[in-house]
């Protein structure tokens, strides 16, 4: 086995290729300990200095593929959300799915009057005597984070709209949470700033439990875009149809015919939402 090769990562850093990282996610995806030992034997046989990241995904990603379909599509969930683009506003019709799942009601692309100036707020979620303004930072690569300068404006226009008292759900309500949600990371300096000014943050593994990544897999919110049974216009037109999620497609299997996948084909699109949903249990 070749631990010595170098790679490159999606932020243009090199770090030494590990085995045991391509085995734990293959794992976490519900892959087969056959096709663990058949992946991770083909991918080391084409390692080489300077392979990006991405290029050993990819590999791994269709050989898993040849294998389970289901596992596959697990296995792709973080890249299924750079397809929840590209202006991000589908990312923010995520984000309110998550906080509906939460027992919250919510909006989106909310302009909201603060004590200074109005804000552009992504999402606005309540129930009972909370009140959440989050700001749904997308971003389409891997390597792009959310620094110290994001956290810093976020945590500044929630100063501003701390004040004043919002109508959502027929209920006057004070701004009770405010939170900082990305696809992708954050760097250090961010973490620090929000943990110390009270900032609710969650990235794609930030915090240790209960991340984004968690939060998906936990409660069976995988992005219908992770779905290898569909094609990219068909995954477009259920994210248009508010379909963003395995758990709604399986709950809505009508949708399928509205954008004409019928007999056959829906069912084999189903089943394999149905199957993904399962893996993450």
């Amino acid at each position: 086995m070749n631990h010595a090769v170098l790679i490159t990562k999606s932020d243009g850093t090199t770090q030494l290729f590990e085995e045991e990282k391509l085995i734990n996610s293959l794992k976490h995806a519900g892959a087969s300990l056959e096709a663990i030992d058949d992946i991770t034997d083909e991918v080391e046989k084409q390692i080489k200095p300077g392979m990006t990241t991405t290029d050993i995904y990819g590999r791994a990603f269709e050989l898993l593929r040849k294998h389970s379909s289901h596992a596959a599509a697990k296995y792709s969930v973080r890249r299924a959300m750079m397809e929840l683009g590209p202006d991000g506003f589908p990312f923010e019709k995520f984000i309110a799915r998550i906080f509906k799942m939460w027992g919250y009601e919510s909006v989106t692309d909310q302009t909201v009057l603060g004590k200074c100036v109005d804000h552009e707020v992504d999402v606005v979620a309540w129930k009972d005597n909370s009140l959440a303004m989050v700001e749904a930072k997308y971003h389409n690569a891997f390597g792009m984070k959310s620094d110290l300068k994001v956290a810093l404006y976020v945590k500044a226009r929630y100063e501003d709209l701390a004040d004043n008292l919002y109508d959502y759900g027929g209920v006057k309500r004070r701004l009770s949470e405010g939170w900082l949600i990305t696809n992708t990371k954050f760097t250090d300096k961010a973490i620090r700033y929000g943990e110390c000014g009270n900032l609710k943050m969650i990235s794609w593994n930030y915090p240790a439990k209960g991340n984004l990544h968690d939060i998906i897999d936990q409660n069976g919110l995988h992005p219908v875009a992770c779905l290898t049974s569909l094609t990219h216009q068909q995954k477009k037109d259920l994210v248009g149809r508010n379909i963003l999620v395995c758990v709604d497609l399986v709950g809505q299997p009508g949708a399928l015919n509205d954008i004409g996948v019928r007999d056959e084909e829906a069912e084999k699109i189903l089943t394999e939402a149905q199957m993904v949903i399962q893996l993450g249990k």
